[in-house]
C-alpha cells in the first residue's frame, strides 16, 4: 500500500508530533493520525515497558480500554515475543518471529485474538538518555498485513519521535525540579509572585495566593500588585521599575527589601524584590521577570512534628513542647495548652536544651526554623 503522503501532509504529521511533548496527553494527536493514516485498529506509545517492580507507562489510541493496558502491565508484558526489536528498525511481527510461532502464542490467542487483533508493526527506539520507548501499529486480520511501504512511513517519523521524547524527558525534569523546589519554598513559608516584563502577575505560590485574597497589605488588581499605604504602593512600584531595568539591561542582579503596613493591624508584611536573571537566548514577553518573596511574621511553622522528633531524638511529649514553641508560644501557654504544670513544662525545656545543644528559649526556635524540619 502507497501512502501517497504530500509536504503538507507530511508537515502537519510532523507539526503533532512535536507539539506532542506539550499535549495533556502526549502525543494522542499524532498517534491518531497515525492510526488513521495506516489503516489501523491501535497505536500505541511505550515511554516506559512495564517490569516486575514497576507499571508501564503508555499512551494509546481510543479504543483501547484501561482493562486492556492494566491486564498487560500485570502479566502479558512477560511474554510478549514482539519486544527487544534492533533499535531503530521498524519490523514486522511476522518478520521477529514465525507467523506460526506468533499464532501458537499465549501472547496471540489470550492477548490480542480476544481484541481483533491480528498484524502488529513497531520500532523500538533506545534514547541516549537512557529511556527505552516502543512505538506499536496494530491492525485487525481483515484489513490485510503491513507491507515495505508501511515500514518506510513509520520509519520516516522515527528520528522525530526519538527528538520529541528526548525534549519530553528534558521538559519532565525541569517541570520535576520545578515543582520540588516550589514545594519547597512553600514549606519555608514564603509566598513567591512571579511578575513578567510589564509588571503583570504570572504565577504564585499558595502562599502569595492566601495573602492576596486576604487583602490585608497586599492584593491583587488587574493583574498587577497594590501593596500597603499610597507611600508603600509608591515605593513598591518603584523597587519593581527598578528590577525590570536592571533585567532589560542584564546587570547585575538587584535586589530590594521593604515593610508593608497592614490596614488589620497585624504584623507587617516582609517584602523583598529581585529581578529573575534571563539566559542568554531568553525571549517573549510571558517570561518571568521579577520575583517577589513575601514573608508573613504570623505564618505558623509547618514544620511536621515527627520529623523534628527524629532529627533532635526527642520525646513525644518533647516534640510538642518544642513546636508550640517555634510557633510563639512561651512556655506558660505551652503548659496551659498541654494540661501539665510548669515544673514540668520546665524540665522538659531542659532536656530538649540538653539534647539540641541550645542554651535558650530563643536559640531553640531559631534551631527548629532553620532545620531542614520545615521541609518535610
Amino acid at each position: 500500500m502507497v501512502h501517497p503522503l504530500t509536504l503538507d501532509e507530511f508537515s502537519g504529521m510532523l507539526g503533532s508530533l512535536y507539539q506532542g511533548p506539550l499535549e495533556n496527553i502526549p502525543w494522542s494527536t499524532f498517534l491518531d493520525r497515525l492510526k488513521c493514516l495506516m489503516r489501523a485498529k491501535y497505536a500505541t506509545l511505550t515511554l516506559r515497558p512495564p517490569s516486575q517492580h514497576m507499571d508501564g507507562l503508555s499512551i494509546t489510541t481510543s479504543g483501547s480500554s484501561a482493562a486492556m493496558t492494566a491486564s498487560y502491565n500485570q502479566y502479558f508484558y512477560t511474554i510478549d515475543p514482539f519486544t527487544d526489536l534492533p533499535n531503530r528498525q521498524v519490523v514486522i511481527c511476522t518478520e521477529f518471529v514465525s507467523e506460526q510461532d506468533w499464532l501458537q502464542s499465549e501472547f496471540y490467542k489470550s492477548f490480542l485474538e480476544p481484541v481483533d487483533v491480528f498484524h502488529v508493526l513497531g520500532a523500538d527506539i533506545n534514547t541516549k538518555l537512557g529511556s527505552k520507548c516502543r512505538i506499536r501499529i496494530s491492525r485487525d486480520h481483515a484489513s490485510g498485513p503491513f507491507n515495505q511501504q508501511d515500514k518506510d512511513l513509520l520509519a520516516s517519523f522515527l528520528p522525530h519521535l526519538e527528538r520529541t521524547v528526548t525534549l519530553h524527558m528534558y521538559l519532565n525534569r525541569i517541570e520535576s525540579e520545578r515543582n520540588l523546589y516550589a514545594g519547597a519554598v512553600d514549606k519555608l513559608a514564603v509566598g513567591t509572585i512571579l511578575l513578567d516584563q510589564n509588571g503583570k502577575v504570572l504565577q504564585k505560590n499558595r502562599l502569595a495566593q492566601r495573602l492576596l485574597e486576604e487583602r490585608d497589605g497586599i492584593e491583587l488588581v488587574d493583574d498587577g500588585l497594590q501593596v500597603g499605604t499610597v507611600g508603600d504602593c509608591q515605593e513598591f512600584h518603584k523597587l519593581i521599575d527598578q528590577a525590570l531595568l536592571s533585567q532589560k539591561s542584564k546587570s547585575p542582579s538587584l535586589v530590594k527589601a521593604m515593610r508593608v503596613q497592614r490596614p488589620s493591624g497585624r504584623v507587617d508584611l516582609g517584602i523583598i524584590v529581585r529581578c529573575v536573571p534571563q539566559s542568554e537566548w531568553s525571549e517573549g514577553t510571558h517570561c518571568p521577570a521579577v520575583v517577589i518573596f513575601i514573608s508573613d511574621p504570623e505564618q505558623k511553622s509547618s514544620a511536621p512534628q515527627e520529623i523534628i522528633r527524629s532529627l533532635f531524638d526527642l520525646t513525644p511529649a518533647e516534640t510538642h513542647l518544642a513546636f508550640q514553641l517555634a510557633n510563639g508560644q512561651t512556655i506558660d501557654e505551652a503548659s496551659d495548652e498541654f494540661g501539665i504544670s510548669r515544673n514540668t513544662a520546665r524540665a522538659q525545656l531542659r532536656s530538649i536544651f540538653s539534647k539540641t545543644g541550645v542554651t535558650s528559649q530563643t536559640l531553640l526556635v531559631r534551631l527548629i526554623l532553620r532545620s531542614v524540619a520545615t521541609l518535610g
